[in-house]
């Protein structure tokens, strides 16, 4: 069976503080470094015929650092834009629009869940297409949507799939029906 691998950047300074990191090209932390290198034991042993990765520097960083240095770099991988709400916490969007959602209401001078999904559609129909064991290096909330458009959920759906930084979860199919394998798995230090 193929299995699509998606893992999620190390930690950042910006992911430890929650503040919504889409397109500032933020560095890891040390500690997002040793998540990163940690990841390389979970990997191991693993022939992928494709690593894929998001064109921002936490991600490719955690891909090279993880044991992986021959990634093919997809836009189509950049985290959310978060427009406006770009560095901020949830907890200070919220005091200037109150109940605010990312999911449900995008980001203005941003994207919205939709504009994320069209830019991963073309990604998740070549994925279900292929034979091949490919593993995909990016950011919580893009790969969120991605595996809610691999359901074939809306991309809002993505809302139910918690991602920490570091961490590991695998796609695949169960009698031709796409599945979630495993989600957000974490690696021992």
């Amino acid at each position: 069976m193929t299995e699509i691998v998606l893992v999620r950047h190390g930690e950042t300074s910006w992911s430890r503080s929650g503040r919504h990191t889409g397109r500032t090209d933020i560095a890891l932390t040390a500690a997002g470094m040793e998540q990163a290198r940690a990841l390389a034991g979970q990997l191991a042993g693993r022939r992928f015929d494709a690593v894929l990765t998001s064109p921002l520097r936490r991600a490719r960083d955690t891909c090279r650092l993880a044991g992986l240095d021959r990634a093919e770099v997809r836009s189509e991988l950049a985290e959310w834009d978060y427009g406006a709400y770009e560095g901020l916490t949830t907890a200070q969007i919220r005091q200037q629009r109150p109940g605010w959602s990312l999911w449900r209401d995008g980001a203005p001078q941003g994207e919205d869940a939709e504009a994320v999904a069209a830019r991963v559609d073309p990604l998740v129909a070549r994925l279900r297409d292929t034979d091949q064991e490919v593993v995909v290096f990016s950011h919580g909330h893009l790969l969120r949507v991605l595996a809610a458009r691999w359901l074939g959920l809306p991309a809002t759906n993505g809302r139910l799939f918690a991602l920490s930084t570091a961490t590991i979860s695998r796609l695949g199919t169960e009698h031709g029906k796409p599945v979630i394998l495993g989600w957000n798995q974490t690696c021992p230090p």
